[in-house]
């Protein structure tokens, strides 16, 4: 069984802070509650660059008010799955990243055995349900009001070469009220979401998090 990254469990504190990827496609709104998390003392890492598939979203400017490294890198303009990912890897290159985090990212972010065991996603609903492709953004909320469940929540994963498949690390379930919309179990969802990221985030800036199989183990 070994660590998922370079830091083994008991880190001091003190250490070097986690070096986070932000891949996002739209408003920034997770990056910016990592990065308040991360302004608190509450998660050891530093956002060393973030890089957008939408060349106008938002969370590019979210992170230029920041003074950090904001890259587009179009889909639409590199319509080649390989070529996006060729163009991602490529802008990650430079930053001597610990982990990815995939925060509202809309494209399949190929790992290359480079970032396998270090990236994180966060889906809005409790996988294994209501997840895959096509599930995403408020498409995931409105399958949870018409099936009827009661629950539904947030997961952080570790992402594998496929959508929402690898090893679950966090969850957290929220109930599906009777009179809910898809926005008002949204808001409720990304209550959850933020809470779970920065935990993540921080439990590998620990080095606590192990992989056995498909299962992820938090040490301590």
């Amino acid at each position: 069984m070994a660590p998922m990254n370079d830091r083994s469990p008991g880190t001091p504190a003190a250490a070097r802070p986690l070096r986070v990827a932000v891949l996002l496609s739209g408003n920034g709104s997770s990056l910016e509650n990592l990065l308040e998390h991360i302004d608190a003392g509450e998660v050891n890492a530093e956002v060393v660059v973030v890089i957008s598939s939408k060349e106008k979203a938002f969370g590019l400017e979210r992170a230029r008010r920041r003074g950090i490294p904001a890259i587009a890198v179009s889909r639409k303009q590199h319509p080649a799955k390989q070529v996006f990912n060729d163009r991602l890897h490529e802008a990650l290159a430079p930053y001597d990243v610990d982990l990815v985090t995939l925060l509202g990212f809309l494209s399949l972010f190929e790992l290359r055995g480079r970032y396998a065991g270090r990236t994180l996603n966060v889906h809005p609903a409790l996988i294994p349900s209501f997840c895959g492709t096509g599930f995403y953004g408020s498409r995931v909320h409105e399958a949870v009001l018409a099936s009827g469940v009661k629950l539904s929540g947030a997961t952080v994963h570790l992402s594998d070469d496929q959508y929402d498949t690898g090893p679950i690390l966090l969850q957290e379930a929220v109930p599906v009220l009777e009179d809910d919309t898809v926005d008002s179990l949204a808001a409720r969802v990304q209550e959850a979401e933020r809470r779970l990221l920065p935990r993540a985030v921080q439990l590998f800036a620990e080095g606590r998090v192990h992989v056995e199989g498909n299962r992820a183990r938090i040490d301590g």
